[in-house]
């Protein structure tokens, strides 16, 4: 394939410090070219300049303009050459982070195990990450700013705000990157490059040249390098190909990269299940080897890794992977072992339903929430918990929430699920006894309830796959669309007698449970869970 060229540029005098000289970069000649790089020029591949974020490429074209590299890299370049409209556009160049604060008033920059720079337009960021040397996992890797970095922003908003879809994940993984590292090393502010004992880096901040950069990136697929200078692609290591023959492959010895941030276990199985790509042999293998070292991994990280998987439109398929690659056991491990003991059971078919609607949610650019999702993941550990009480009992919200908190407990030491998104599901797992059983007045306020919509969705799930009466779920259809005079008369009607469905009062309820009962733990337990 013909080769292009590529320009470098030298950057300003008046925006470089003595102590950031140690920087590499290249000489201002216009034929200086990469190393190794093998240049695919504008006639060579499919990404377009028109599909790229305005806001991207005014990022791009200011850095250049200053005299810096700029590149768009990872996965908005594999995501364009694919035809797909990427989440996100994250930028490389050879500017240091203080430098391209200077240039963008809109600039925070954010990080501790990386130092990045986010230039805000709106709600929407720009991300730029300078060329690092070899070793340095991706900046998409980095946890997300801490609290006081996100109060710093525009108008004071903190991410913690209302979000929703892909956001979520962003919004809520705030944390300080090394608190759960202070206990296996020793950490001095004055280190640029940290690792554990088990070789998982903590901080690097050794910046270097693209031709050091590529290296620290994880996939091939990942490690594409749109220039804005001439409108190519660089490739380093194959990626074009692997993109075009939708291959996931690590870039160097596997077993090494997953040991350096084994977070890369769950970004294999994400990208096979988001975009279908099957992963390269040498790439699969280890991973059920050393799924464990995902234990090691701050329970916050895995919250946002957990919601890329489930939250981005791609939900049902990340089950199916995280299963077949062993990785279920170590993320969610009460899930793995209710599904090992009753494969195929109704609450795992109602989980990949659930999944599945949120993904046509997602698609359909809806609003969906972590709550729900996991109300769909520990369904059915609640139903074990809730078997282990007495059977009378079942029905009753105490022993609801107590298995809530139960599975909860499992969960969160692996994933760190924040605080009002628990609180959230246990709601809709508490409401599920008051649907099934309305009783006059009572059945109006349920209907006021804020999280009525979200258990109500849960118990048409359940109902689906026959865990409640399929009657009770068209009594609350008729109520939600009923006006008043009719909602009046329909509670009423439930007040001294079985509704549509026949769900009638406490007692009607507890018979129901008992019923439900007699399906065992393969049914996913009794009482309103």
């Amino acid at each position: 394939m013909q080769e292009g060229k590529a320009r470098y540029y030298r950057r300003p005098p008046q925006l470089l410090k003595r102590n950031e000289s140690t920087l590499n970069f290249t000489p201002a000649s216009s034929e200086a070219a990469p190393r190794l790089a093998r240049i695919i020029p504008r006639d060579g591949h499919s990404i377009s300049r028109s599909r790229i974020s305005p806001d991207a490429l005014r990022v791009l074209y200011r850095l250049r303009e200053a005299g810096f590299q700029a590149f768009l890299v990872g996965g908005c370049v594999r995501d364009l050459m694919l035809g797909l409209e990427p989440k996100d556009f994250d930028v490389a160049t050879d500017a240091l982070p203080e430098q391209v604060k200077r240039l963008f008033r809109n600039c925070r920059l954010v990080g501790r195990r990386f130092r990045l720079a986010h230039v805000f337009f709106g709600r929407d960021i720009i991300e730029v990450a300078t060329f690092r040397a070899s070793g340095a996992p991706l900046p998409a890797d980095e946890p997300v700013p801490t609290r006081d970095e996100l109060d710093e922003v525009e108008g004071g908003e903190s991410a913690d705000s209302d979000t929703t879809d892909g956001d979520v994940a962003e919004a809520n993984a705030v944390m300080d990157p090394l608190a759960d590292s202070r206990d296996v090393h020793d950490f001095d502010e004055s280190l640029e490059r940290v690792v554990d004992e088990s070789g998982r880096i903590l901080r690097d901040n050794i910046y270097g040249s693209i031709d050091d950069d590529v290296w620290r990136r994880d996939f091939t697929c990942n490690a594409l390098y749109y220039n804005i200078a001439d409108f190519s692609v660089w490739d380093y290591c194959g990626g074009f190909e692997d993109v075009a023959a939708r291959r996931l492959r690590l870039i160097g010895d596997p077993e090494t990269r997953y040991r350096e941030d084994p977070v890369r276990m769950l970004r294999a199985a994400r990208f096979e299940a988001k975009l279908g790509f099957s992963i390269e042999t040498a790439t699969a293998e280890p991973i059920a080897r050393l799924s464990d070292l995902l234990a090691g991994v701050p329970a916050a990280r895995l919250f946002d890794e957990t919601l890329k998987l489930f939250l981005t439109g791609h939900g049902a398929r990340s089950y199916a992977v995280l299963k077949q690659r062993g990785l279920l056991e170590v993320l969610l491990p009460n899930l793995a072992a209710f599904v090992r003991r009753h494969p195929g059971s109704a609450p795992e078919r109602m989980l990949i339903r659930g999944l599945e609607n949120t993904d046509a949610r997602v698609l359909a650019d809806k609003p969906v929430t972590p709550a729900f999702l996991f109300a769909l993941l520990i369904y059915g550990p609640v139903g074990v918990e809730i078997e282990k009480a007495p059977r009378t009992r079942w029905n009753e919200i105490g022993t609801i929430l107590d298995a809530v908190d139960q599975a909860m407990r499992v969960i969160q030491p692996r994933v760190a699920v924040h605080r009002r998104f628990v609180l959230g599901l246990r709601d809709m797992f508490a409401l599920q006894p008051r649907l099934e059983a309305p009783r006059g007045r009572r059945a109006l306020r349920t209907l006021e309830h804020p999280r009525f919509r979200a258990g109500f969705d849960l118990l048409q799930l359940r109902a689906e796959f026959g865990m409640a009466d399929a009657g009770i779920v068209r009594w609350w259809e008729q109520m939600q669309t009923a006006n008043p005079q009719q909602r009046a008369a329909l509670s009423e009607a439930s007040a001294g007698a079985p509704a549509a469905g026949g769900a009638g009062g406490e007692a009607a309820g507890r018979r129901r449970g008992r019923r439900r009962g007699r399906g065992g733990r393969g049914r996913g337990g009794g009482g309103g869970s």
